[in-house]
């Protein structure tokens, strides 16, 4: 395990990382845009869930290039990467299931997704998250389930529409199970530093 504290703490690897995020990051709102365009204005900041999740690792990473921590950001980073990583990889193989056909774009969104959640639980030894972080992450990704699954803001999926209080149930538990995990991470003695 050596070997993977020196990669990720690596700041050449840290860099590369930033580039990739932030890169996804605005492909994120981009592909977000459409459904934008519709979103009544104070809805705007909930709706782009995935590259929001992003761009609060893009914070995290440009601050560890400065050698520094940002505890509320790392826990907004964690519990968002996770849960809307997971949630995306699941949805993409859900529509495969109910079309029985599988995209390019889906398979970029299942790998790029799937690789948001393992990248936020990977540096959760460099994290130096409290618990007042976590309760504000958990504030925040309520309540943005309120505003997908209660005010239908969710991601357009249209082929799932008719499975939408079923998603929303999914949803809510991959919530308590995501701000688990952060609790998690602030519950550990984190030493970890970047090189």
């Amino acid at each position: 395990m050596n070997w993977l504290r020196f990669i990720l703490g690596n700041r050449s690897f840290i860099w590369l990382l930033l580039i990739v995020n932030l890169l996804g990051t605005i492909y994120g709102y981009y592909w977000y845009r459409f459904q934008l365009a519709e979103t009544p204005d104070i809805f705007l900041l909930f709706v782009p869930d995935s590259p929001t999740a992003s761009l609060f690792f893009v914070i995290v990473l440009i601050a560890f290039l400065f050698k520094r921590n940002t505890p509320l950001f790392e826990a907004l980073a964690l519990l968002t990467l996770f849960k809307y990583g997971v949630w995306a990889v699941v949805m993409n193989f859900l529509v495969f299931a109910k079309t029985g056909t599988v995209e390019i774009e889906s398979l970029m969104l299942i790998v790029s997704h799937g690789a948001m959640a393992i990248q936020g639980l990977l540096y959760i030894p460099y994290y130096r998250i409290k618990w007042v972080h976590v309760s504000i992450a958990a504030i925040w990704t309520l309540h943005n389930d309120v505003i997908d699954y209660v005010f239908d803001m969710m991601p357009n999926y249209s082929i799932l529409n008719e499975s939408m209080d079923q998603i929303g149930y999914f949803t809510f538990w991959l919530s308590i199970l995501s701000i688990a995990i952060c609790f998690y991470a602030a519950k550990r003695k984190n030493t970890l530093t970047i090189s």
